[in-house]
């Protein structure tokens, strides 16, 4: 549908020197798409005119004239309500399922052209903050990350920086000294940007980094104490002729990280350092580490299989004399399990194999995180297996019991924010296998007890950092920063 317009006025004005011009140096025409009508794409064709400006001092002697900004821009070939459309779509679908969804609207525009509108739009300007959250997200998992910043008091973001460097957040804090709460997570890069560029500023750590932390925590202890829990548990001891094809494999490659940790014990007890232990091994810094600290000292446990659910089932066939593997399978199989027949075979191989062989037989340990899940949750949700299980390991490891107890109380803290508690509990966790943990609180203890106190938390920044990955995913990771920015900023 085509619809002939002109203007109206006898007069414009020169865009350089705003003298208004009545004499009229030649016509032509101007081809705009506008919103559809009745189903119909639009075309305004403008009898456009160009003036003479008779301003003496003004470098421009013959100007197109100009319309309302908000109705038509200078050059444009979209009317000004067409293009608020376009950039709308593009903010809220990107580029090619906007052109889609536009193509049905009968709006004609490309994929790049509705980029390239968002793109000069940019992102809005924002109003000063006072209390901000700062955390980091991912460009690409464990090879590139972003920083994001959100005002928490109008819930929106407000700046992405292309890193997470300290001195690119410093550097963007520097230029807003108005701020005057900080919500960040417990990492230190943004603990020291925001203590140097807003020293006045109070930083408040995330709650619910704390709880993960101190949950964390736990499962490392539970590491570091795995021999003894095997010990108590009677799984210290481990008969490679029991094991399965890949239990044997994984067995093997305990059996080597084990000389590992030997060699490099021995070097620390011979008094070398962190760094010369890397040169004579040739392992990284984070490995030594590990071993040094007692978190590598026992990795080996028994694979998991498909049988788990049915043990008891096939434990009583076995002991009713049943034990033809395919036999067994067969029942299994009409009971639901969906595993092939080796995995029963093997059972039965090993179990012949058990009742020939007087001691050394296998019992299966379980992971540190199943353990450290079994001495959390209440009594009532476990088997009979596991309380068992869970007795044996708190009558002997009782450091265990006592850094769970240590966890709980924290925990209980947050939960309550009471900072009257935070005192007694690191006075009591000074030691035992948890201390690293409560150092780490002693480190940070103001932003801690900020969060203890102030009702600010990192959780609404978390949430903003979800729907930035949507709108990454949706441009299928190769959006730059300013085109995320404005797409993420201009939709808030």
């Amino acid at each position: 549908m085509l619809i002939a317009v002109r203007p109206a006025s006898r007069t414009s004005l020169c865009p350089i020197c705003g003298t208004r011009s009545e004499r009229i140096h030649s016509r032509y025409q101007r081809r705009l798409a506008d919103l559809p009508l009745v189903g119909k794409p639009v075309r305004l064709v403008i009898e456009a005119r160009r003036f003479h400006c008779d301003a003496v001092l003004c470098g421009r002697r013959i100007f197109a004239e100009r319309f309302d900004g908000d109705v038509l821009a200078p050059s444009a070939r979209r009317t000004a309500r067409l293009d608020h459309i376009v950039h709308h779509l593009g903010l809220a679908l990107g580029g090619r399922p906007a052109a889609a969804f536009a193509k049905r609207l009968m709006l004609p525009v490309s994929n790049d052209t509705l980029l390239r509108v968002v793109r000069r739009r940019g992102s809005p300007r924002f109003v000063p903050p006072i209390v901000i959250g700062i955390d980091d997200w991912a460009w690409r998992r464990n090879q590139r990350y972003g920083t994001i910043i959100c005002d928490l008091e109008r819930r929106k973001t407000i700046a992405l920086l292309p890193d997470r460097e300290p001195s690119t957040a410093q550097a963007w804090l520097s230029d807003q000294p108005q701020i005057s709460i900080v919500a960040r997570d417990r990492g230190g890069g943004y603990a020291t940007a925001a203590a140097k560029a807003l020293p006045q500023a109070t930083q408040v750590a995330d709650r619910w980094h704390l709880m993960e932390n101190a949950s964390r925590a736990f499962v490392d202890a539970v590491r570091k104490s795995m021999r003894q829990i095997r010990t108590a548990i009677g799984a210290a001891t481990i008969n490679p002729e029991l094991l399965t094809a890949a239990e044997r494999i994984q067995y093997e490659g305990y059996l080597r990280r084990e000389d590992t940790n030997a060699a490099i014990l021995d070097l620390a007890k011979s008094g070398a350092a962190i760094k010369e232990i890397m040169r004579r091994t040739g392992y990284s810094r984070g490995l030594v580490r590990r071993v040094l600290r007692g978190q590598r000292s026992d990795v080996f446990r028994v694979r998991e299989n498909s049988l788990e659910l049915y043990l008891p089932w096939l434990d009583a066939q076995w002991s009713a004399g049943h034990r033809n593997g395919t036999e067994l399978w067969r029942q299994l199989k009409s009971q639901g399990f969906r595993g092939c027949l080796r995995v029963v075979t093997e059972w039965a191989t090993r179990r012949r194999k058990a009742e020939k062989v007087d001691d050394g037989a296998l019992s299966r340990a379980p992971s540190a995180r199943t353990i450290a899940r079994l001495m959390t949750i209440g009594r009532d949700d476990l088997s009979k297996s596991e309380t068992v299980t869970v007795a044996a390991i708190e009558s002997g490891v009782p450091l265990l019991v006592e850094a769970r107890e240590a966890i709980a109380a924290f925990q209980a803290m947050i939960r309550k924010k009471s900072l009257a508690d935070l005192d007694p509990w690191l006075e009591k966790t000074r030691t035992g296998l948890v201390a690293s943990f409560a150092n780490g609180i002693v480190k940070d203890r103001a932003a801690v007890s900020a969060a203890l106190t102030s009702p600010w938390s990192n959780g609404q920044t978390e949430g903003q950092i979800t729907k930035l990955k949507l709108v990454k995913r949706q441009m299928y990771g190769r959006g730059k920063i300013d085109l995320l920015q404005a797409r993420v900023i201009g939709a808030g």
